[in-house]
């Protein structure tokens, strides 16, 4: 039989370990291999235009935003498969009003993928 003070320490919920981020420990060498590539890509605000005229975002995942700041913070586990659904039609770089060549952000990708220090083991 469950005592008062049992009782008291239940509350129908539990506690969470944390959920930060360190950043700092993201390996970021992807991000500095795509930027060396296509130093446009600094001047990218976020804006969300790309992603807003994306055909593929309307069919898929894939979201050049989102794809955009993962790699900005090395968080880059799943870039690969969400980048493959992009079609390359370059209407992302057309509306771009800072100018990104996004279509060469993924191409350097592509390539980033097929070289051995940025395979699948990250």
């Amino acid at each position: 039989m469950e005592t008062p003070e049992n009782n008291k320490t239940r509350f129908g919920f539990g506690l969470t370990k944390g959920r930060q981020i360190d950043y700092d420990a993201n390996d970021k060498k992807l991000c500095r291999f795509v930027v060396e590539n296509e130093p446009s890509l600094l001047l990218c605000i976020g804006c969300g235009g790309c992603t807003a005229t994306c055909t593929a975002a309307g069919f898929t995942d894939f979201n050049f935003r989102k794809l955009h700041h993962l790699l900005r913070r090395g968080e880059v586990f799943n870039l690969e498969k969400s980048m493959k659904n992009c079609m390359l039609c370059g209407k992302c770089k057309l509306v771009c009003p800072r100018g990104v060549n996004t279509r060469n952000v993924i191409f350097s990708l592509k390539r980033a993928f097929k070289m051995t220090d940025f395979s699948k083991t990250q």
